[in-house]
This record gives structure tokens, C-alpha cells and sequence, in this order.
């Protein structure tokens, strides 16, 4: 196994450091040739790194937090873990970088550190191309339906787009082992002349540009399995994938509720108590341990705010298993004229 090297950050989240801190070293017990260098006060990060192998402090005397502006706090607030982070992966310190700190903070201090690939235009001018937040939601067939973009880019070119569902293909392709991924465009409708006026640029341009491209979807797609990747501006899909977490909540909630208000209820819910279980833990994102930025010249993971032990250690090895799959290579390999 290929030893890497990442970077936590130890203030993300909304929970006490003390939670990331477990999650380090939970994280390092499972995988024997990581490397954790631990992100945030000299002294939180020195004394739990002089008692653990296998990692290293970072000093971070600033914190941004999750009230903070986040283009003006990665600006002002260069000594912040999640700034020092992300630069440690620029230096090639680090291998990766993972925070269940502020999305906005993350993906502004990867954008400007860490650097996004560049592209040329047809005017031949050198532009940087779009990073898009990546993860992955559990479908009907059983596996995993790759979603992108999930936040980072509300207002996108259809040129974006395309990039968009080539590296979410190349996510699919090298981190899920799909060999031949179906991208699907979210739209409202599966037929071809459905959608927006922004939609319907899209189309043609992924028709031509886009290996697998198998149409138009819908937002049931997100969970059905009729296609692998499913690509769409960071506006709606950070408004769809907000709600399909909000019905899942709900739907779990009300099932709780009709379980424990009646002594039948109560029965089948210990009949039932693995199942529930097993369920609870497919729809929760501890599992996944966050949301990839690709597009960056490194790997910069995004964990859940109200992250857990188990959501940092599943974040930290998510970062270096992509590291491992050269998730940073193959992302820039599917995409034609990447500098």
C-alpha cells in the first residue's frame, strides 16, 4: 500500500476538536501506511501528536469559522488551518487535505492554493477551469450514483458543464471502478428537447464532448441508478441535493415516530432493529466522509459541518484512497487541452 500524507484540519466542524482528534486516530489504526499532519493550535495539535505515531502537527494559530465571509476570511486569515492546509498540498508537503470546515472557505482556499487546472480558449487565452464539488448518493441498484455539482458553482458557461460531467466520469471511472459510466443531465424531463434555455445549450455540447453521455435525467435520478453521473449547475444542485436530504430526514423522523407510538410498533421496530439500522447508515454521510473538489492540482476533500469520529476517520482514508487511484491525474486525463 502506497504511503500518503494528509492533511486534517482539526477546527472544521461544528463539534469540539476532540471529536477530529478521535477521528485521526481512528483513522490512522485502520490504514497502516497513512500519515495524518494534524491542522489547527499549537496547543491542541502538539500534545495529541507527540502521543500518537504516524502524525504530525501543523501549526494553525487562526480559525475561520463558519460565521466568517468566506472569500474574505481566506484572504485575511492566511495562519487558519484550513488556508495552511490547502498550501501544504500546493508545497507538496501533503498529499491531501481533508475539513469538515466552512464548504465556501474550502473551496475558495483550494481554488486559490491548491490552484484549479487551466484550459485554453478558442481565442487562445489560458482560463482556470471550474472546480465542482463531487460526492456520491446510494441508488436503487445498490450502488452509487456519482453527483456533481453539489455547491461551488451557481453560475456556470455550458463549456463548465462538460468539464463537469468529464470529471465526475473520471470519479466514477477510478474511485468507483465503473468502467464504462452512463452521465446523465439533469433536466425536467428524459427526452431530448426538455429543459431550460441553459439546458438545452448544454445538450449538444455534451452530446459531442462527453464519452457515456446518455441524455437528459431527472431529479429521481440522483437516487434511481439509471445512470452513473448525474451533472448539474452548483444552484440546483445544491437546492436538489438540500432536499432530498430534508425528505430523507423526514421520511426516517415519521418512520421513528409510527414505530414508537404503539406497543406493535415498538415490537416490529426490535424485529426490525438491524435493518433500521442498515438504513440509517446508508442515508447518513459519516460513511462517505464528504464531497471532493475536483478540477484542483490536488486532492482537497469537504466533510459535513456536524461531522462525527466516524465521519473524519471515513474523510481522512476517502483522501487518501483518491490519492491512491490518482483521482488528480485521470480527473485532468478526461478532460482534451488541460494545462
Amino acid at each position: 500500500m502506497k504511503d500518503v500524507r494528509i492533511v486534517v484540519d482539526v477546527m472544521g466542524g461544528d463539534e469540539e476538536p476532540q471529536v477530529v482528534l478521535d477521528g485521526i486516530s481512528a483513522a490512522l489504526a485502520a490504514d497502516p501506511a497513512l500519515t495524518v499532519l494534524a491542522a489547527g493550535p499549537q496547543d491542541i495539535v502538539v500534545p495529541f501528536c507527540d502521543s500518537t505515531d504516524r502524525a504530525e502537527a501543523l501549526i494553525a494559530p487562526d480559525v475561520i469559522t463558519m460565521e466568517d465571509d468566506p472569500i474574505q476570511a481566506v484572504m485575511t486569515k492566511r495562519k487558519s488551518s484550513i488556508v495552511i492546509g490547502c498550501r501544504a498540498v500546493k508545497k507538496g508537503i501533503a498529499d491531501g487535505f481533508f475539513s469538515a470546515g466552512s464548504t465556501g472557505a474550502v473551496t475558495a482556499a483550494g481554488t486559490a492554493y491548491v490552484t484549479p487546472f487551466r484550459y485554453v480558449t478558442a481565442e487562445g487565452e489560458r482560463r482556470p477551469i471550474r472546480p465542482c464539488i463531487t460526492s456520491t448518493l446510494p441508488n436503487r441498484s445498490g450502488g452509487l450514483t456519482v453527483f456533481c455539482d453539489m455547491g461551488a458553482n451557481p453560475d456556470v458557461d455550458p463549456d463548465d458543464m462538460v468539464r463537469f460531467a468529464q470529471m465526475g466520469a473520471a470519479y466514477a471511472s477510478c474511485v468507483l471502478g465503473v468502467k464504462n459510466p452512463r452521465i446523465g443531465l439533469m433536466s425536467n424531463g428524459t427526452e431530448d428537447t426538455k429543459g431550460s434555455h441553459f439546458t438545452k445549450e448544454c445538450f449538444p455540447l455534451m452530446r459531442q464532448q462527453v464519452k457515456g453521455f446518455s441524455g437528459n435525467c431527472e431529479g429521481s435520478d440522483m437516487v434511481s441508478g439509471n445512470v452513473d453521473v448525474v451533472v448539474t449547475d452548483g444552484f440546483a444542485g445544491n437546492v436538489a441535493l438540500k432536499a432530498t436530504e430534508g425528505a430523507a430526514k423526514f421520511i426516517m423522523s415519521e418512520l421513528k415516530g409510527a414505530l414508537m407510538g404503539s406497543l406493535k410498533g415498538k415490537i416490529a421496530a426490535v424485529l426490525l432493529k438491524d435493518e433500521l439500522k442498515a438504513i440509517k447508515a446508508k442515508l447518513s454521510g459519516d460513511a462517505k466522509g464528504g464531497a471532493i473538489l475536483l478540477g484542483l492540482r490536488g486532492v482537497v476533500l469537504i466533510g459535513h459541518g456536524a461531522t462525527s469520529v466516524e465521519a473524519v476517520k471515513n474523510g481522512t482514508l476517502a483522501a487518501a484512497e483518491a490519492v491512491r487511484a490518482d483521482l488528480v491525474q485521470n480527473v485532468a486525463d478526461s478532460m482534451e487541452g488541460i494545462l
